[in-house]
C-alpha cells in the first residue's frame, strides 16, 4: 500500500465502503464486485484501495480473529505482525512485571501495542514507515493508554517508559538481511537497550545461538505446531534461573518446558511402541532430554530428536504414534507391504534421511481404503521406516 491507496481508504467514503464489501476470500468474484462497486459510482482508486484491504481483511483472520475486521494492514505489515493469541503472551509478560509503560520499537501495523493496550498498559509505538505508521495509528486508536510516533526506533524518547519491546525488522523493500548488524534497529543496538531496560526482542526462530546473551532468557513459541519466534527477555522480564523456554500454544491453551540451559539428551534406547516427534520449539531450546526424561523415554538416535517410550504418554509438547512395524528402507518392500495393507492414505514424514516425500510417495503407488502415517528415519544408524498410527 502507498499513500495515495492510504488516502483512499482513510476518508468516511473508503471506510464506510469496506465495511460494506466485507472480508474478500479466494473465492469471491472480484470481477463482479469491481464492476458493481464502479457502476455504484465509486471511484476506481477507491475501489482498488478498499478491495485490497478487504482481502487482507480475509487473510487477517488466522492471526487476528474478529479484531482483523476492524483493522487496516498493509501485505507486508500483515505477514510480518504478530499472532494476537501470541501477542498476549508477550503483553502479559510485561503486565506481571509491574511494567505500566511500554515502547513498541518498530510497532508494524501495531499487533503487540494493541494486546499491550488491551491490558490497559501506556504504549508508546514507534513505526519509520509513514504509511505503517498510519495503519497502525488507526489500528489502535480504540485505545486512549496508546499512541503512534512516525520515526525512527534508535531516536525514540525513551522519558517515562518502563520496558522496550523492540521487533527489528529483517527486511528493506524486497530485500531480507541475514547480517544482524543491517537490521533495523541493529540487533547490537537492541541488546544495548536490553541491558538499561526491560526487553523483549522479537527474533526468528532459527537465529545463530551464539548470538544469544548468557544473561537473557531465551523462550521459543510455537502455535499449532509452527514456531513462531523466539523472544530474548531481559531484566525484570526474565524469571529467575530460567535461561530456556518451549512454549507450545495448541488446543489444549498453552504449555511451557523450562531450564536453566540447554538439556543434556536422554540416552539412546531400543525402538519401543510409541513415538513421539517433539514439537519444533522443544527442539530449538534443545530441552529434548528433559522432554524424554518426563516421559520415560529415550532417543532413536544419538542424531535424531525423535523420542520412544514403551507406554503411550500424554504430553502437549510433541506428537505421539505408535508403531505397527518396522520395515527396511526398501521402496520395492514398502510398496508390498502397504499394498497388503490396503493404504490408499499415506502421511509421510521424514527426519534424517535425505529423499523427497512427494517423488517417494508416487514410488509407493498407493492403492485401498485405509490410512497411515510412515515415518522415514534412522534408528541407531540405520535408515528404517517405521509404519505407525497417530494416537
Amino acid at each position: 500500500m502507498d499513500s495515495a491507496e492510504l488516502r483512499e481508504v482513510l476518508t468516511p467514503e473508503g471506510l464506510r465502503l469496506l465495511d460494506e464489501v466485507g472480508p474478500i476470500d479466494s473465492r469471491t468474484d472480484i470481477v463482479s464486485t469491481v464492476a458493481r462497486l464502479r457502476k455504484a459510482g465509486h471511484p476506481a482508486g477507491r475501489v482498488a484501495a478498499v478491495l485490497g484491504q478487504a482481502r487482507l481483511r480475509a487473510k487477517a483472520r488466522v492471526k487476528f480473529g474478529d479484531f482483523a475486521h476492524r483493522m487496516l494492514f498493509t501485505p507486508e505489515g500483515l505477514e510480518q505482525a504478530t499472532r494476537l493469541r501470541v501477542a498476549s503472551v508477550h503483553a502479559g509478560r510485561f503486565a506481571g512485571a509491574g511494567i505500566d509503560v511500554v515502547a513498541d520499537l518498530g510497532c508494524g501495523i501495531g499487533a503487540d501495542s494493541l494486546a499491550l493496550a488491551a491490558l490497559e498498559l501506556g504504549v508508546v509505538a514507534v513505526e519509520r514507515d509513514e504509511v505503517t505508521a498510519a495503519l497502525a495509528a488507526y489500528n489502535l486508536a480504540p485505545f486512549a493508554s496508546a499512541r503512534v510516533e512516525h520515526g525512527d526506533a534508535t531516536e525514540a524518547d525513551l522519558a517515562g517508559v518502563g520496558g522496550l519491546w523492540i521487533d527489528p525488522a529483517r527486511r528493506s523493500g524486497t530485500t531480507r538481511h541475514s547480517d544482524p548488524d543491517d537490521w533495523s534497529p541493529s540487533l547490537d543496538w537492541a541488546f544495548a537497550r536490553a541491558r538499561e531496560l526491560p526487553t523483549g526482542i522479537k527474533l526468528a526462530p532459527g537465529l545463530d545461538r551464539d548470538l544469544i546473551p548468557a544473561e537473557v532468557e531465551a523462550q521459543w513459541i510455537s502455535a499449532d505446531h509452527e514456531v513462531v519466534e523466539l523472544v530474548l527477555w531481559s531484566g525484570a522480564l526474565a524469571r529467575p534461573d530460567v535461561r530456556r523456554a518451549a512454549l507450545v500454544l495448541g488446543a489444549h491453551g498453552a504449555a511451557e518446558l523450562v531450564a536453566a540451559a540447554d538439556s543434556a539428551d536422554a540416552e539412546v534406547r531400543a525402538l519401543g511402541e510409541f513415538l513421539v516427534e517433539p514439537d519444533g520449539a522443544v527442539i530449538r531450546a534443545r530441552l529434548i532430554g528433559d522432554l524424554a526424561r518426563a516421559i520415560d523415554g529415550g532417543m532413536i538416535d544419538e542424531t535424531i530428536a525423535w523420542i520412544t517410550t514403551d507406554t503411550a504418554p500424554e504430553t502437549p509438547f510433541g506428537q505421539v504414534f505408535q508403531v505397527r512395524e518396522r520395515f527396511p528402507l526398501d521402496v520395492k518392500r514398502l510398496k508390498r507391504e502397504l499394498a497388503a495393507r490396503a493404504i490408499g492414505t499415506l502421511e509421510i514424514k521424514k527426519r534424517g534421511v535425505d529423499i523427497d516425500p512427494a517423488a517417494f510417495r508416487v514410488k509407493l503407488a498407493l492403492k485401498g481404503s485405509e490410512s497411515a502415517t510412515l515415518i522415514i528415519t534412522r534408528v541407531a544408524g540405520e535408515r528404517v521406516a517405521i509404519l505407525a498410527d497417530r494416537v
